[in-house]
């Protein structure tokens, strides 16, 4: 698995701002879906899943041929090439599939406009779901649709770099100031200490650790500019000016897990996809995981999540609930993260996955102090702006950068 959440991010949305944009202004979703005719009959369910691989499209497509036997409905399940630009399509077109992927960093753009079916409490123990991942997916007080899984951000350490610095277990860092010591006996050894990507999803977890983060809960309100993030931005920033932390460009590689894997670096901070990057292209490597440091408030880290979506104008939106409800148990759960490397979104199979992923436990741990991504509509090219600001972190001033998405965000959430 390649570095998904920060692909999604990155195609988030200009396709589906631009195919909902008319939704926004009047002619929205939300005006029909009450009035769509459904069906009691057997179903016939479109599902568009955004798929990492074969084995995620025969693990999802296996999982839905059972419940549709079962049930004695149909259910076809297409990955698809381009999520975001076919169900944009599907959506502002009137034909939706039923039931979808959504990504947590769209959710409100396709909340906003009433595209979704608000089904969330009609699931059964929406309470099993961690909160982080439920508060991911609530517009407007509502909770619109069932976390399917999730990802967090983790520390990696290659085991074979951190001997060769004369490092032992004693040097793990679990703050940021030993975080700091350890990179500097890692420079000191000639080595690079830590590859950092440079964007918000990487970045934005020192924000949480510091007791900060870019939105109010609710995604009502910008709050970038304030001191915790100030503090966060210039710490991480010094990082980056005393050689501590480099970006991936600096590393001659697409991504930290790719510096990480090829030796570039002893650290990275990268979520659980890491691992089957490194079985496929990087074999050899001998790593362990660790939780992220923990800043001056606290631990803190970022999630990842994408929920099983219903479309407003579904003329199966009971029959799709049943369906979400099967994908969402606990057994199919750990199912899914067998075969595909996923960690349960229910809360009452931690200690199954922990048993089974061993290695796993910091990150599926870390939820517990997790942040989610902006949950707000319309701010694709505020987050792109802030994204540019952090790239040129080591020559820009923090404080204007927080500024300049307090005032964009503004804007935006005003227009």
């Amino acid at each position: 698995m390649a570095p998904r959440p920060l692909a999604r991010v990155a195609v988030a949305g200009l396709a589906a701002v631009a195919l909902l944009g008319s939704a926004a202004c009047g002619s929205g979703f939300d005006d029909s879906s009450e009035g769509t005719a459904q069906s009691s009959g057997p179903a016939s369910l479109q599902i568009l899943i955004g798929s990492s691989g074969d084995a995620e499209t025969k693990a999802v497509q296996d999982a839905a041929a059972k419940w549709a036997g079962e049930s004695g409905n149909t259910a076809t399940v297409t990955p698809a090439q381009d999520l975001t630009q076919q169900l944009g399509q599907g959506l502002a077109g009137g034909t939706p599939p039923d039931v979808f992927y959504v990504d947590a960093a769209q959710f409100a753009d396709y909340a906003s406009v009433g595209a979704l079916e608000p089904y969330g409490d009609k699931i059964s123990n929406t309470g099993d779901f961690y909160e982080s991942l439920r508060t991911a997916f609530t517009y407007d007080g509502k909770l619109y649709c069932a976390p399917k899984d999730f990802s967090t951000l983790a520390l990696q350490i290659n085991t074979d770099l951190w001997t060769k610095a004369g490092l032992t277990d004693a040097d793990i860092p679990t703050t940021w100031d030993q975080l700091t010591a350890t990179a500097q006996k890692i420079k000191a050894k000639g080595q690079v200490p830590l590859a950092l990507g440079d964007t918000r999803d990487r970045v934005g977890a020192f924000m949480v650790q510091n007791g900060g983060w870019l939105m109010s809960e609710d995604g009502k309100q910008p709050t970038a500019d304030t001191p915790e993030n100030l503090a966060a931005l210039q710490y991480v920033k010094d990082l980056v000016t005393k050689g501590l932390a480099q970006y991936p460009k600096q590393l001659d590689a697409g991504w930290s897990g790719e510096a990480f894997g090829r030796g570039k670096a002893v650290m990275t901070i990268e979520g659980n996809w890491i691992k089957g990057a490194l079985q496929n292209d990087f074999p050899n490597v001998k790593y362990q995981v660790v939780p992220l440091p923990a800043g001056p408030k606290g631990p803190g880290t970022l999630s990842f999540t994408q929920c099983w979506g219903i479309a407003a104008k579904s003329k199966y939106k009971e029959q799709a609930i049943k369906f979400v409800e099967a994908m969402t148990a606990g057994e199919q759960q750990m199912a899914f993260a067998r075969a595909f490397g996923v960690m349960p979104s229910r809360q009452s199979v931690h200690d199954q996955y922990v048993s089974a992923f061993p290695a796993d436990k910091p990150f599926i741990d870390g939820v517990e102090y997790a942040q989610g991504p902006v949950n707000a509509p319309k701010m694709d090219s505020v987050l792109r702006d802030l994204e540019a600001g952090l790239q040129a972190l080591s020559t820009g001033d923090p404080k204007t950068i927080l500024a300049n998405f307090d005032k964009n965000a503004k804007a935006a959430l005003g227009d």
